[in-house]
């Protein structure tokens, strides 16, 4: 399996007197990572803004797009994971320190598929949303003799601790294809 260049995703809370709304813009852009493995290859988003919130909510926002390209002859399948590192801010210690057992991740539904063959979402559904304190299946598919292109939008949802301090937190999501 190949790891491809992280998704950055940064997340801003605000103080409970604070207006989250003014933080919402601050840095946002998107960039394209893809990962080749020619001919198996994913493409993601590089960089989301979560949005801001306050400690002790929850906060969830699509990461756009994620396609993987299968051109590899003969039956095929693959499986894509995911996984996510602690989301910091400061020096991270302490309360500075969204836990990624905080963080989940639902796949939702193939937003786009071509060629033939099937494919499974890891988390149909919002209440499928799995925790990203461990790598978790974002999706599979089987391709049959012609080259296929599964795309899907996920999700990811923090639920933010009472106790986290105002700031911006940045984490990472990872994701791979074999």
């Amino acid at each position: 399996m190949r790891t491809i260049p992280s998704l950055a995703v940064s997340l801003v809370l605000a103080t409970a007197l604070g207006d989250a709304t003014a933080w919402a813009a601050a840095g946002a852009r998107q960039t394209l990572v893809v990962q080749r493995v020619f001919p198996l290859e994913i493409i993601v988003a590089g960089t989301v803004l979560m949005g801001a919130t306050r400690a002790g909510n929850m906060i969830s926002a699509s990461l756009g797009q994620v396609t993987v390209n299968d051109t590899r002859t003969g039956n095929r399948n693959w499986r894509a994971v995911v996984s996510a590192t602690n989301f910091v801010t400061g020096n991270g210690a302490g309360s500075q320190t969204v836990s990624n057992a905080n963080i989940a991740y639902w796949s939702g539904p193939t937003t786009a598929f071509s060629g033939s063959g099937s494919r499974t979402p890891g988390q149909s559904t919002f209440a499928q949303r799995v925790p990203l304190s461990a790598q978790q299946t974002a999706f599979r598919a089987s391709k049959g003799l012609q080259p296929t292109s599964t795309s899907w939008t996920p999700t990811l949802v923090i639920t933010i601790p009472a106790s986290a301090p105002m700031g911006t937190y940045t984490g990472t999501v990872v994701h791979s294809v074999a």
